[in-house]
């Protein structure tokens, strides 16, 4: 079961003031230095904070910026305004719920900083611990575990076999209460190449102090390990009840980082993440949150990111085209999923799983925007983000952007002629593929709608494209008899616009 946090939409709290509370404690502010950071008066935001004061969507905002909570306080606002009555009882964010009481020991919040600084990723872990049960505890297991080539297993394990993650790598440290007050004493559970786990006791050089029934607290510990260690994707698995989970990754700018998450459940294959990330340029370093509230038991929310800008790579260490799309979350040829039919929308019913994906897709076209320059256009479709539904994405070299939604082509005309294109999904390649001038394709607006639109020429090579993916066909199907596709390298179209 999942317990309830404080605050959940059927709690008559004023959810955006305990949010807004949690959100403070998760980074250790005091009221002055929240609102200096924000820019207002900490008398002001000390009674927004005890409910006495209503926020305005302005103040929501700053709030948002200023304590990076990945979306959490802009639904806290959105509820506390769709929700608002006139009780003016002070919300309690400490007291646990009824839910809580239940569960032996429950994660209130579960908070992640990973810094890279270029060579190094360092993780802050936060997380606030209740314990509901009879019995006092006293240790809390942790776990590290690295995999520098998810995607090659026997490359990683041959890695870890000649160079293993040692403890002096990852320089472990623990504390115990808030501004890091107690160290932690540690013990080693498991030592393995490239796995560790590690008891966190509820002791220090000041002795023991086991958390009793009833009572709260905040453990925090930190480590570090190099980046030829560590792989492009951080991973939060739900292993007991949680009532917040939030993520923060820091980047140097100059890296050009790109961001990107997906999650998993015991019921539920892979899909986005249930809420968007964040990005927040902070001059020399960008930074992505994300958060979730009560995230179901056994989940498995992975981030994963990739770097345009790689200073340390030398010509042959390049990667192919078509691994760098893999970087950037895009199926690649020979994945089922490619040669499928897309599920369609059932609209208006499925309206908010249609945006959803939709902004997905948005999302994977704007990271793969940042290591090609496509003068034609481009397009994505669900299918190439592991999503069998039938929405897909084109945008126009003039920025439009197109949104299609069940799309099936009814009608041809026009001349047909034969030009290049190339698929996100074998990228490595580019082929000769013949299509029609014009295309009348139906398709559904989210309201439910059926609706046709005319497109033409180049934009109809797009569209034409991106529904070809929607029905299982890849360009190389249409491609004449005898012809095949040639290397990238080979080209000498990028960048350059269709000519008609």
């Amino acid at each position: 079961m999942t317990a309830s946090a404080p605050g959940d939409d059927n709690d008559d709290t004023n959810v955006f003031a305990v949010e807004l509370r949690r959100w403070r404690d998760v980074r250790t502010l005091s009221r002055a230095a929240l609102a200096k950071r924000m820019n207002y008066d900490r008398s002001y935001v000390s009674k927004v904070e005890a409910g006495v004061e209503r926020p305005s969507r302005e103040f929501a905002v700053h709030a948002e910026s200023a304590l990076n909570s990945g979306g959490a306080l802009r639904k806290a606002f959105r509820t506390f305004e769709a929700t608002r009555s006139t009780s003016t009882r002070k919300p309690d964010a400490t007291a646990p719920s009824d839910a809580t009481r239940l569960s032996s020991l429950v994660v209130d919040h579960d908070d992640a900083t990973l810094h890279f600084d270029g060579t190094t990723y360092r993780l802050t872990q936060r997380r606030r611990l209740i314990n509901g049960g009879d019995e006092p505890i006293t240790r809390y297991l942790i776990r590290i575990s690295v995999d520098r080539y998810p995607r090659d297993p026997q490359r990683s394990n041959d890695l870890y076999s000649a160079n293993p993650l040692t403890w002096e790598e990852v320089d472990l440290h623990a504390w115990h209460g808030t501004d890091r007050l107690e160290p932690m004493h540690w013990s080693v559970h498991h030592d393995r190449n490239a796995f560790k786990e590690v008891w966190l006791n509820f002791a220090g050089d000041t002795g023991h102090f086991p958390l009793y029934p009833g009572e709260s607290t905040w453990i925090e510990y930190e480590y570090t390990v190099r980046e030829e260690h560590w792989g492009h994707w951080f991973q939060r698995a739900v292993r007991l009840p949680t009532n917040t989970l939030s993520v923060r990754l820091n980047f140097p700018a100059d890296l050009q980082p790109a961001a990107w998450g997906l999650h998993t459940s015991m019921t539920a294959e892979a899909m986005p993440l249930p809420t968007a990330i964040t990005r927040t340029n902070n001059g020399d370093h960008l930074t992505y949150s994300w958060s979730c509230a009560n995230p179901p038991l056994h989940a498995r929310y992975r981030l994963e990111w990739d770097f345009r800008t790689k200073p340390d790579h030398t010509e042959a260490e390049k990667p192919k085209p078509s691994e760098t799309m893999t970087q950037l979350g895009i199926v690649q040829d020979g994945d089922p999923i490619l040669r499928q039919t897309a599920r369609p929308f059932d609209l208006p019913a499925e309206a908010e799983d249609a945006r959803r994906v939709v902004t997905e897709l948005n999302a994977a076209a704007d990271r793969v925007a940042q290591v090609h320059n496509f003068g034609k256009g481009m397009g994505i479709a669900a299918p190439q983000i592991g999503i069998s539904r039938a929405a897909a994405i084109v945008r126009t070299p003039d920025g439009e952007v197109v949104t299609l939604l069940n799309p099936t082509i009814i009608e041809t005309g026009g001349d047909t002629d034969e030009q290049y294109e190339g698929c996100l999904s074998f990228f490595d390649v580019r082929g000769q593929t013949p299509r029609p001038h014009v295309l009348h394709v139906e398709h559904t607006t989210i309201d439910g709608q059926k609706k046709i639109t005319i497109f033409e020429r180049g934009l109809a090579r797009l569209v034409a494209h991106e529904v070809d993916h929607l029905h299982g066909t890849l360009y190389t199907d249409h491609m004449r008899s005898g012809v095949k596709p040639i290397p990238v390298e080979q080209y000498r179209g990028t960048g350059t616009t269709w000519k008609y």
